[in-house]
C-alpha cells in the first residue's frame, strides 16, 4: 500500500492532539480522520477501513486492550498503535498482547510515525 493510499485514524479524547496527529500524518502524506473515542472509531468502521489507528490509551468508554482487541476482529484489521501520556504499571504488555503493533509514550515524534507506519508501506 503506498503513502497516498494509507489511511491513519487518530482516536484521542483531546482535539488538540487529535489536530496535531492529523498535521503530522498529513505532513507524511498520510490520509487521516480523527475520532474522539473508541466507539466512534467502530462506528466510523462500517464506512472507512483505516490502514492505521493511533489510539490513545485513556480514553472515555471503550479503551485499552478490548478496545484494541475489538478493532483485530475484523477481515481486514488495522494497525494498532497505542499513545499515552499516563504509562501504567502492565499498560504496555496488557496492549501488545492484545495486538497492538506499538505502544508510545507522548508526545508522539514525526520520526516515530514514519517509523511505525512508514515501514508498513512495503
Amino acid at each position: 500500500m503506498d503513502k497516498a493510499r494509507r489511511h491513519v485514524a487518530i482516536v484521542d479524547d483531546d482535539p488538540g492532539v487529535c489536530r496535531a496527529m492529523a498535521r503530522l500524518a498529513t505532513s507524511l502524506g498520510w490520509e487521516t480522520s480523527a475520532h474522539a473515542s473508541g466507539e466512534a472509531l467502530l462506528d466510523a468502521m462500517t464506512s472507512e477501513t483505516p490502514s492505521d489507528v493511533l489510539l490513545d490509551l485513556h480514553l472515555p468508554g471503550l479503551q485499552g486492550a478490548p478496545l484494541i482487541a475489538a478493532l483485530r476482529e475484523g477481515t481486514a484489521p488495522p494497525r494498532v498503535i497505542v499513545m499515552t501520556g499516563f504509562d501504567r504499571p502492565g499498560a504496555r504488555a496488557a496492549c501488545l498482547a492484545a495486538g497492538a503493533a506499538a505502544y508510545l509514550l507522548k508526545p508522539v515524534s514525526g520520526a516515530d510515525l514514519e517509523r511505525l507506519i512508514g515501514a508498513a508501506e512495503g
